[in-house]
């Protein structure tokens, strides 16, 4: 097979990966639809700079060292079994300001009392929702050299991968944030806020208790 069939081949088979639902999509969705686009790119640029990490510790043979250790699986996963656990309860716990009863039924939807967290922070909560992640890295490692072909640079080509793949991430995240622009109003309403913050919570919280219970590489 040529270089071209295995981009090809590869580009597709991370763009199906990618429009899966999952973690980053739960946690970019609800960053647009309560926060707005520049944190919910925020945290999509971080999610995917994850991805490049991922793909520089694969190439070197990090992620091969992951693969094979139970002790260093074990201790990534339960740091990233903290950090989701802790980021979901976060959310599940957070008030949002209630409407004043008195307050027009046409007047605009009142916003969400303040701000969780400064917008940069919004990069490393995607950077480390993606790199506490230990199954991302032994998806990397088992998924990259199916498509690096014999005779050429392995880092580069590597990272040329793993670029592809987080470029379409950041197509895919900005396709999720322009479709909640129409809604913005709506969502950003104080009960919808919360009940968003209550089902990303959720399924953060979820996530975490997967890595806690699941034993399986």
């Amino acid at each position: 097979m040529t270089i071209y069939h295995l981009l090809l081949s590869f580009t597709l088979a991370a763009g199906l990966l990618t429009i899966t639902p999952g973690l980053d999509t739960a946690l970019v969705l609800r960053t647009a639809a309560v926060e707005g686009s520049r944190r919910a790119m925020l945290a999509a640029v971080g999610i995917c700079f994850g991805l490049l990490t991922w793909g520089l510790a694969a190439s070197v043979g990090l992620g091969a060292l992951l693969a094979a250790s139970q002790v260093a699986y074990w201790a990534l996963r339960m740091a990233g079994a903290c950090y989701l656990i802790f980021l979901g309860m976060k959310m599940l716990l957070r008030k949002h300001q209630s409407a004043s009863p008195m307050s027009d039924s046409a007047s605009p939807p009142v916003p969400v009392n303040h701000v969780s967290a400064s917008a940069p922070r919004w990069f490393v909560r995607g950077l480390l929702t993606n790199l506490l992640n230990p199954k991302v890295g032994v998806f990397y490692v088992t998924f990259l050299p199916q498509f690096i072909p014999a005779g050429v640079a392995v880092i580069r080509f590597s990272m040329l991968l793993a670029a592809i793949h987080a470029t379409e991430g950041i197509l895919w995240f900005c396709l999720l944030t322009l479709a909640t622009r129409p809604l913005s109003l709506w969502l950003r309403r104080p009960h919808v806020a919360q009940t968003l913050d209550r089902a990303t919570g959720t399924v953060l919280v979820g996530f975490g208790l997967g890595l806690v219970l699941d034993n399986r590489r």
